[in-house]
C-alpha cells in the first residue's frame, strides 16, 4: 500500500492543546509503514477560543507541507466540518479521526488490514470507552435510533474513527443538505462495511464538547434518512383511532346498563392532554421534514469557507 495516498480528515474544536500531538504521532505512524504519501485536512470549525485553535493550526500548516487548513466562518458540526474536509480531500484512502487523541493513531494498523479485505467502509469501535456515563447514555439511544431509523445492521459497530475508500467520498459528498449525518450517508453508499476493536484512549486534556443540547442535535439528523417516524405516525394514529372507538362502545354499552353512571371528568381531561400532546408532537415531527425541505430548496449551506491554508491556488472542491 506503499503507493496509496492516505488523507486524514480531522474536525478541530477548541483544540488547540491536544492537535499538534496528535498530527506529529499520526505522522510518527505512517511513516512506521514506509509511507510518506498523505495528507492531513484540519478543518476549524469555528473553535471559540480567541483564535488559538487556528493559530495552532496554521503553525502546523508552515511547518508541514502536508497540512492543509480550512477555516470556517461559522460554527456547522462535526459533521459538517467533516464533509467540508472530505470535498477538499485527494487521496484514494480517507481516515476520520477526533483532535482529541482518543482516536488514537497506534490503531490505524488495525483498520488498515481490515480494509486491505475487500471491505469499502472499515469502523473502529470500543470495548471500553473513556466516555462518561453521560455521553455513553446519548451513544446508546443514538445507536438504537440508527438501528431502528436507518437500519444498521446488528452486527456493526460504530464511532467516529472510520477509513474509507475514495468512491464512497465521491458520493457521499453529492449530499449538499446542512442537517449531514455521516452514518446514514456510509450506510445508504454501501453495506460492505466492518467494523474492528480498538483500544480507546483517555482524552489528553479538557472534556467533551459534546453536550446534551449537541448530542440532541446530532441525533435529530438522523431523521433526514427515514420516513419511518412518520409511518409510526400514520401506525399510532390508526391504534389510538381503533382504541377510541372501542372505548367509545364499551362507554355507550356501560351507560345502557346504568343509566345514572357519572361520566368521568378526570378521565377526559387526561385524554384531552393525552392526545393533544399526541397531535403536536407529530405536528412537530411533520414540521420538522418540511423546515429541512424549506431549508434544502433555500440552500442553506453545510458550511463557509473563510480561509484555506496550503492548498494550491484555484484549488476548488471536489
Amino acid at each position: 500500500m506503499d503507493d496509496i495516498k492516505y488523507s486524514f480528515i480531522i474536525p478541530c474544536y477548541k483544540s488547540s492543546q491536544t492537535i499538534t500531538n496528535v498530527i506529529e504521532l499520526t505522522i510518527e505512524e505512517i511513516r512506521q509503514m514506509n509511507n510518506e504519501n498523505f495528507e492531513f485536512i484540519l478543518v476549524n470549525d469555528c473553535s471559540p477560543d480567541h483564535n488559538e485553535t487556528i493559530n495552532v493550526l496554521k503553525k502546523l500548516a508552515e511547518k508541514y507541507s502536508f497540512v492543509k487548513v480550512i477555516d470556517l466562518a461559522i460554527n456547522t458540526g462535526q459533521h459538517n466540518a467533516i464533509m467540508a474536509g472530505l470535498n477538499y480531500a485527494e487521496g484514494e484512502i480517507m481516515i476520520g479521526m477526533d483532535d482529541d487523541g482518543q482516536t488514537h493513531p497506534s490503531q490505524l494498523t488495525k483498520l488498515f488490514s481490515e480494509l486491505e479485505k475487500g471491505y469499502d467502509i472499515v469502523y473502529g469501535y470500543y470495548p471500553e470507552k473513556k466516555h462518561n456515563i453521560f455521553r455513553r447514555i446519548g451513544s446508546f439511544f443514538n445507536q438504537l435510533s440508527v438501528k431502528i431509523l436507518v437500519k444498521k445492521p446488528n452486527h456493526l459497530k460504530t464511532s467516529s474513527y472510520w477509513v474509507i475508500k475514495r468512491f464512497i467520498r465521491d458520493n457521499i459528498i453529492k449530499y449538499e443538505s446542512s442537517h449531514t449525518y455521516l452514518q446514514g450517508l456510509f450506510l445508504r453508499t454501501t453495506k460492505n462495511i466492518a467494523s474492528v476493536s480498538i483500544e480507546h484512549f483517555e482524552r489528553e486534556y479538557g472534556t467533551s464538547n459534546y453536550n446534551f443540547k449537541t448530542l440532541l442535535k446530532l441525533w435529530s439528523n438522523i431523521i433526514g434518512f427515514s420516513v419511518v417516524p412518520l409511518r409510526l405516525s400514520t401506525y399510532l394514529g390508526y391504534l389510538f383511532a381503533l382504541g377510541g372507538f372501542a372505548g367509545g362502545i364499551f362507554v355507550f354499552i356501560q351507560k345502557l346498563r346504568k343509566p345514572h353512571m357519572a361520566m368521568g371528568w378526570p378521565s377526559t381531561m387526561v385524554a384531552i392532554f393525552i392526545f393533544s400532546g399526541l397531535i403536536l408532537l407529530f405536528l412537530g415531527l411533520i414540521g420538522e421534514y418540511t423546515g429541512r425541505m424549506f431549508l434544502a430548496q433555500n440552500r442553506e449551506p453545510q458550511y463557509v469557507v473563510k480561509e484555506k491554508i496550503n492548498f494550491d491556488e484555484g484549488e476548488e472542491k471536489r
